[in-house]
């Protein structure tokens, strides 16, 4: 064996050392083991139909993406769930609610990633729990009849999960990845791309340019084999601004450049404005003053401001994961609590009805 071979055998040895394998059930496997039934199958392809109604302003409510940061605690989302589906025929005349159903969370070094990564908050990686916890959660929300929504993170991990959503995002950090785009142009669902994180618009621009057409990529199947893929391209995206490092995007004057942007490029001016992030200064507290602003752009004659979202859980604020939690607090970003939610979502409606 000469020199060479022998450097390389090392170096794979050297790799396959650094990580092991636990296998995983196959999307399909997974969909077998938790079936979403007809009836809501039904209901999830209304939910779909009813946003991108919202979203193209052939429906004039507020579309309005609205609960935790993360789910963490099953109890306390299903008491925060069954809120918000009580509160939702009395707002529907003029706010659609889609209930953020949040699985996976980016990180920009480390920390938690999500209930799909480690559903016992203790570090063990259980992911097969995962999985299996994360889709039985989003099905009994489905139960109480609320559209759900989420961020799809990871694309190997869409498969578990895509076929119980009404709405998603792509965040700031992932817009700008080629393997995202790929993903939301096979997605049968309106799919929102977040600024970047500096601001800039021409990145969810290009992201959605790139996601309305088809592609032919690598993936994988429902059985969980490695496969050719290929899309025909989701007309169904939209801009969801932010924020960034210099401050808020919230302000009729941001909004107008990014009207503008998408216009520019050919692109339908269908915005959400994201109240949270760099929108409210990452305080939970001053959401309510961005949504203000988007009502007031809406009420002065603003159509392109087709919805919002919010972080909201049972309590405000958030707190770590160490010692005892607190119930119905939120264990990664801060959230406005219940009281204050539910106030500012009858506030809304009303002031949209004139």
């Amino acid at each position: 064996m000469n020199a060479s071979v022998s450097a390389q055998l090392a170096t794979a040895e050297s790799v396959s050392a650094r990580r092991s394998a636990q296998p995983l059930p196959s999307p399909a496997v997974l969909r077998q083991r938790l079936p979403l039934s007809p009836a809501l199958a039904e209901r999830v392809q209304a939910d779909r139909a009813a946003i991108r109604a919202v979203l193209d302003g052939r429906d004039p409510r507020l579309l309005v993406v609205v609960g935790p940061c993360s789910l963490h605690d099953s109890a306390s989302a299903l008491e925060y769930a069954a809120r918000l589906a009580a509160l939702a025929p009395q707002v529907s005349d003029r706010l659609l609610l889609v209930m953020r159903a949040y699985v996976e969370k980016p990180r920009t070094t480390v920390g938690w990633k999500g209930l799909v990564y480690d559903p016992h908050l203790d570090g063990r990686g259980d992911m097969a729990e995962g999985l299996r916890l994360s889709r039985r959660l989003m099905l009994d929300i489905l139960e109480l009849g609320l559209p759900l929504a989420t961020e799809l993170l990871q694309p190997l991990a869409a498969s578990y999960f895509d076929d119980l959503l009404g709405w998603a995002a792509i965040g700031a950090r992932t817009s700008e990845s080629q393997i995202h785009r790929e993903l939301v142009s096979g997605l049968d669902l309106p799919v929102g791309f977040k600024n970047g994180t500096d601001g800039s618009l021409g990145i969810a621009c290009d992201a959605m340019r790139s996601a309305a057409h088809a592609h032919r990529h690598f993936g994988i199947d429902e059985l969980g084999h490695p496969a050719l893929l290929e899309t025909r391209g989701n007309p169904d995206t939209h801009l969801v601004l932010r924020g960034g490092h210099g401050g808020p995007n919230h302000d009729a004057a941001s909004v107008a450049g990014a009207r503008q942007a998408l216009e520019r490029q050919g692109i339908a001016a269908r915005i959400m404005v994201d109240c949270s992030h760099a929108n409210s200064g990452k305080d939970p507290l001053r959401q309510p003053a961005v949504l203000d602003s988007v009502l007031e752009q809406r009420l002065a004659g603003d159509a392109s401001l087709r919805g919002v979202m919010l972080e909201s859980h049972l309590f405000d604020g958030c707190q770590p994961l160490s010692g005892a939690l607190r119930y119905g607090v939120s264990v990664t970003d801060g959230c406005l609590g219940w009281s204050g939610t539910e106030r500012l979502l009858l506030e809304a409606a009303r002031r949209l009805r004139g």
